[in-house]
């Protein structure tokens, strides 16, 4: 079922009230992906800086095409780099999730960039969309972003991070487990039931709650995300446009004798 328009300007307060959200990765550029992804009937997409080879244009088309279609879109980054943070939320993101994270300064830093003075360091242009192309009326565009702005994610996948887990939190609206990445660095990839990952699941899933912030989390299967709904993730991503595609075309290949 489309997503109906509108949904992006209330996505951020869905996901900090706690609203159970489920999204998907898209890696591939063709504007079908995101398409396909409204139709099915997910909340949301990740649009993939980061795994994928999405050049910046092509991620902000998606994000484009994505909130024609009203269907709100986060933009996964491996680093902050204020510039295109702002670019992406001015071609309509409705937040940036920033892998491995390690350290408070660097969520500190994402949430300034995503925020126009005097609660962060985000420069003002009026030639965007959100604000009309300079014909929204100005403190009208900067009382709406106040109210409800960007996302801040912050992606959790080390064994141990460089600040507290607890201190880590404090600049998010939601930690987000990137499980695949976590096992790895522990040791442990192929096993999603080692205690070793899930003692560090429920150190995260404990810290974020501590925070008062969302718990989200990635899944290869809508079983695996339901393990997550049950450690109270309620900001899921599940699998990817490529994992559907690769799944998809494994079950249509002609098998021996067929």
């Amino acid at each position: 079922m489309p997503v109906t328009p509108g949904a992006v300007a209330s996505f951020g307060a869905r996901v900090r009230d706690g609203e159970r959200v489920v999204g998907t990765f898209v890696k591939l550029p063709g504007l079908e992906s995101v398409d396909l992804v409204a139709r099915s009937g997910f909340d949301f997409c990740v649009v993939d800086g980061e795994h994928s080879q999405l050049s910046e244009a092509e991620a902000a088309r998606l994000v484009r095409h994505a909130g024609a279609l009203g269907l709100p879109t986060v933009v996964r980054v491996p680093s902050v780099d204020p510039g295109l943070v702002n670019r992406l939320l001015e071609a309509g993101a409705a937040g940036i999730q920033l892998s491995t994270l390690r350290r408070r300064a660097d969520a500190d830093l994402l949430r300034a960039a995503t925020r126009y003075p005097p609660a962060g360091t985000r420069s003002l242009s009026a030639a965007q969309p959100a604000a009309g192309y300079g014909a929204r009326p100005l403190a009208d565009y900067l009382a709406a972003m106040a109210a409800d702005p960007p996302l801040v994610v912050g992606q959790v996948e080390t064994a141990t991070t460089d600040d507290p887990l607890a201190v880590l939190a404090g600049s998010l609206d939601a930690v987000f487990l990137g499980t695949t990445d976590l096992a790895v660095d522990l040791g442990v990839a192929g096993d999603p039931d080692d205690p070793a990952l899930s003692a560090r699941i429920d150190e995260i899933a404990a810290a974020a709650r501590g925070a008062g912030v969302v718990l989200g989390g990635w899944a290869a299967s809508p079983e695996a995300a339901r393990a997550l709904a049950d450690r109270g993730a309620t900001y899921v991503v599940i699998g990817s446009d490529l994992q559907a595609l690769q799944g998809g075309l494994a079950r249509l290949r002609p098998q021996e004798g067929g």
